[in-house]
């Protein structure tokens, strides 16, 4: 009998969450088999993902219209329809949840787009929604943006699980870990408690390679050098083994340490953006190399499927980092800045989620 591949991953230490929400699939209990079969240990949402989900499915048709008939606005109707589904989702997970003491089973759940620049108005709609949900097991998703950071470390100060999202870069991913660190340490000297406080930081993956391999494609138009060419597919994997690497650092300072004394949890690593947008490439290629102990990786429905019926789990994260770092010293060498690509796909990552929920409020409207 062949054992399925994301249940090894288990196994290995990772935890695997899907990248979808979707009413019908609460109601007919798909997440429910997922989590029996597959291990699956979490799932995340964003605007995108409700977006597609009630514009491409009828499970949200009856629930819209009733709301409409009672005079409630687009954005009141989007948010009630989504607590609705992350309440559901949390409570089907809530067993694993306290069954993992609470490492597994979560569903997250984002603050609009449109406040990713502002401080203040991410703090408002973070802790408005942590308070609507009032379960344990949720995380708001918090953007990795300047706004985004001190908002952070306040919502992990008052208490409230976040999953930072919208990271593309080491750089950002630093400074996620200090605002995480601020956040638990402003706990500890109020001496609250901070072992029941869970983050996670959700790297982004493929976005990085369309952006770096759209760049290496044009250096061969510009200068007939087809040797860059040998580069493409390559930046994000590498961005990602050298997250990991710095996440192996900073859990061996002191400063963590004396946080960890106090019983904190590390803010676990999350590879996000992994179904494979270049179809050149293997449908498992963010999966395959990233596998490691205490991280998470959240697939889209396709990728875990796929995953599930060819996947070979292993542990080769810290594999090739000699010739991770000589890449990304070879991307430099020929105008390639990955803490620049990281800035523009930052912007360009909250524009591909206001886009959608725009989209969303206005069918709504119209409905």
């Amino acid at each position: 009998m062949n054992v399925n591949p994301l249940l090894q991953i288990k196994a290995l230490g990772q935890s695997i969450w899907l990248d979808y929400i979707q009413r019908n699939m609460l109601k007919n209990g798909e997440i429910a088999r997922m989590i029996e079969e597959d291990g699956l240990a979490g799932i995340t949402s964003n605007p995108a993902i409700f977006e597609k989900a009630i514009n491409e499915h009828h499970d949200y048709d009856e629930a819209i219209t009733s709301l409409t008939h009672r005079g409630m606005p687009p954005k009141e109707i989007y948010e009630a329809l989504a607590l609705e589904d992350v309440a559901q989702t949390a409570d089907l997970f809530r067993p694993l949840y306290d069954k993992s003491n609470g490492r597994d089973g979560f569903v997250s759940l984002e603050v609009s787009p449109h406040v990713a620049y502002d401080t203040q108005q991410t703090i408002n709609e973070a802790e408005r929604l942590w308070a609507a949900l009032n379960r344990p097991n949720v995380l708001i998703k918090v953007p990795a943006t300047q706004a985004g950071l001190p908002a952070i470390t306040h919502l992990l100060a008052a208490g409230i699980n976040i999953n930072v999202t919208i990271l593309f870069s080491l750089e950002r991913y630093q400074q996620v870990v200090d605002a995480f660190l601020a956040g638990l340490d402003t706990r500890v000297a109020q001496h609250k408690p901070v072992d029941h406080i869970t983050s996670v930081a959700s790297f982004f993956l493929s976005r990085i390679d369309v952006l770096v391999d759209k760049r290496l494609d044009e250096l061969v138009q510009i200068t007939g050098d087809k040797s860059v060419s040998g580069l493409r597919g390559k930046a994000a994997i590498a961005c990602a083994r050298l997250a990991y690497q710095y996440y192996q650092q900073w859990i061996k300072d002191n400063r963590w340490q004396s946080l960890s004394s106090h019983g904190a949890r590390t803010q676990q690593l999350l590879w996000a953006s992994t179904g494979t947008k270049d179809p050149a490439y293997s449908d498992t290629k963010y999966i395959e190399p990233l596998i490691a102990r205490d991280t998470i990786n959240t697939m889209p429905l396709e990728t875990l499927n796929a995953y599930r019926d060819h996947g070979q789990p292993a542990v080769r994260i810290e594999q090739e980092l000699d010739e991770t770092r000589s890449l990304l010293e070879k991307l430099h060498q020929i105008g390639i800045d990955l803490e620049a690509v990281g800035e523009q796909l930052e912007a360009e990552g909250v524009q591909k989620f206001a886009v959608p929920f725009d989209k969303l409020l206005e069918r709504i409207k119209q409905w």
